[in-house]
């Protein structure tokens, strides 16, 4: 598997997610998919603290204590569980709930840190300042952020620099064929200010593997998904959305590979994308996904897929695109970076 660079560490092109470890996937089957991914030469795997209530990070423990040195390690804050209890971003929380990760995970250090959202309860400032303090403190080694918008991402990265604290070097954002939003403002901002990206989602929760069709919506996590979710039916079963599946179903029968493989190449080709963060449930699925970055896609085959469901056309971006010529950001000049 190809390798690339995120902040300190060297990370494989794509991510084991690990949300469904120690529920829907049991904990033996877990290790066998984790095993096998590194076998790979994967080596990037990514939980958070809720998924489970801390159940996803203790089914990691026992296979990273095997491994540690080979996987870089990432996490979340934020959502309520129940050690440490509560949830948000205040300070106190931050260093106890990075405590509780560091002993469920079985591990010193944490390699990425991320804020899994927002907390408006909390000044960003202050949340910054403990996220800092844990990397100061040895037990973090690098911060994320997770579904931030962009103007909330620009002001963090903003008073990371000024105050020089530990800057975020990497946003989990959704992000796939029928979720493009992040093209029109996150995307640019990541570029340009050097940070990687990570979709999550980047299968549509499902949708992009091929097993939905229109008339035949199988049992699975889009038709569970209440209507407030993002995967919920109402937002995936769309025509937009299907149509994206047909083009997607003839290229990959072009390919002769896999449907949810040429999802991920066309990821895998967006400027600035770091790793998709895959989700597999079962051996069988994780074996599905693993030759994604052996594919490369020509300007042809990434327009029909694009052409279905385009990003929202909104101003400013449509007015700088068509009247400016400039439909991206190239760099920004960044007075202070942090080490």
């Amino acid at each position: 598997m190809r390798t690339t660079n995120l902040g300190p560490f060297t990370v494989s092109r794509l991510c084991l997610g690990a949300m469904l470890m120690g529920a829907e996937t049991p904990a033996g089957e877990a290790h066998r998919m984790l095993d096998r991914f590194l076998d790979a030469g994967g080596n990037f795997v990514d939980t958070a603290d809720v998924y489970g209530d801390g159940g996803s990070e203790r089914t990691l423990a026992p296979w990273l204590a095997r491994h540690r040195d080979r996987v870089v390690l990432a996490t979340k804050v934020r959502f309520g569980v129940s050690d440490p209890g509560g949830e948000g971003l205040a300070p106190d929380r931050i260093r106890a709930a990075c405590d509780a990760s560091l002993r469920r995970l079985g591990v010193d250090t944490i390699d990425l840190y991320q804020v899994h959202g927002p907390d408006p309860a909390v000044p960003i400032e202050e949340t910054l300042a403990a996220l800092d303090g844990l990397v100061r403190a040895g037990k973090v080694r690098a911060l994320g952020a997770s579904n931030f918008p962009a103007w909330l991402l620009a002001w963090s990265v903003a008073v990371q620099d000024r105050e020089r604290w530990a800057p975020f070097v990497s946003l989990q954002p959704q992000y796939s064929l029928v979720e493009r939003s992040a093209e029109l403002e996150l995307l640019p901002f990541c570029r340009a200010a050097g940070l990687g990206v990570l979709p999550w989602g980047p299968l549509g929760a499902g949708f992009l593997t091929g097993r939905y069709q229109r008339g035949t919506m199988p049992d699975g996590r889009v038709t569970r998904a209440p209507d407030d979710l993002e995967e919920a039916v109402h937002r995936r079963a769309t025509e937009r959305n299907f149509r994206v599946l047909d083009e997607l179903t003839k290229l990959a029968a072009d390919h002769g590979r896999p449907v949810p493989q040429l999802a991920l190449a066309w990821l895998l080709a967006v400027p600035g994308v770091t790793a998709p963060i895959i989700g597999p449930r079962t051996f069988e699925q994780l074996e599905n996904l693993l030759d994604a970055t052996d594919i490369e896609l020509i300007a042809n085959e990434r327009e029909r897929l694009e052409a279905p469901a385009p990003p929202p056309d909104i101003s400013p971006q449509r007015m700088l695109r068509g009247q400016v010529g400039q439909p991206d950001v190239p760099t920004v000049h960044r007075l202070f970076t942090s080490t």
